[in-house]
């Protein structure tokens, strides 16, 4: 029998551990992307074994809807819902200040407001995630209008960053479930303002959202070989520092 990925293997753990944060009757956010999925099958086995009843899910994505209504999640809304006890989700990067670059997977915008919604946000994540600067592993998703899509790059230049358009297989540009595009900006030391940066994009016509996640989650659970690593605000720094003795 094959011996599963290291990497895969600490998703699953920390996939595991958020699932059991679950109690019946809350309502979630549930996250999109290939961590968040260890956790919704976590979540869907204890749900069929009817461990938590009354609890209710809001997606962050058609993959996600699709993915948890096969695993007999109940799911609703977030306008019918109105707030969230809890929201689980991956990322693509977390700081030593457990703020994030999330939206690799395409599902930012969505990913945000449900953030916004929620009253306690945990992140699961691999070891691989841990980056001392935002920016230095993974680009940064930046969500556009198709409308002059183009006329953003020299703004993106001004910034310091080479935006790119994300694309499928086929050479077509990536849609996300808004319709929108994606541009992966991509910074050569990293970004140095994050909440700068930020303000810059919120204030850019055409841009629609960005996948900096500052000041949003509550925890981080890092997935190790044979164990998960609990990061808190309060002790983030240090985790993060010592992330490879995971």
């Amino acid at each position: 029998m094959p011996q599963q990925d290291p990497l895969e293997k600490g998703k699953a753990l920390a996939g595991a551990e958020a699932a059991e944060a679950v109690s019946p009757g809350m309502r979630l956010g549930l996250g999109t992307g290939s961590t968040v999925a260890f956790f919704l099958r976590a979540l869907g086995h204890r749900v069929q074994g009817g461990e938590l009843p009354g609890i209710v899910g809001v997606p962050t994505s058609q993959r996600t809807e699709r993915e948890a209504g096969e695993l007999g999640i109940p799911l609703s809304t977030l306008e019918k819902v109105g707030f969230l006890d809890l929201t689980v989700d991956g990322a693509d990067e977390v700081d030593p200040e457990l703020d994030l670059i999330k939206g690799l997977g395409g599902a930012l915008l969505r990913e945000k407001m449900v953030a916004q919604a929620t009253r306690h946000m945990i992140i699961i994540a691999d070891r691989s995630k841990l980056v001392e600067r935002l920016g230095t592993r993974s680009p940064l998703p930046v969500e556009v209008v198709p409308f002059s899509w183009e006329s953003h790059l020299p703004f993106f230049e001004t910034l310091g960053a080479r935006a790119v358009l994300r694309e499928v297989s086929d050479g077509r540009p990536f849609s996300t479930d808004n319709g929108n595009l994606i541009l992966d900006c991509h910074f050569p030391q990293g970004i140095g303002n994050p909440s700068g940066l930020q303000d810059a994009l919120a204030n850019r016509a055409g841009v629609v959202e960005s996948g900096l996640f500052l000041g949003m989650a509550n925890e981080v659970l890092v997935g190790g070989e044979g164990d998960v690593l609990k990061m808190t605000r309060k002790d983030a720094s240090a985790a993060c520092q010592n992330g490879d003795r995971l």
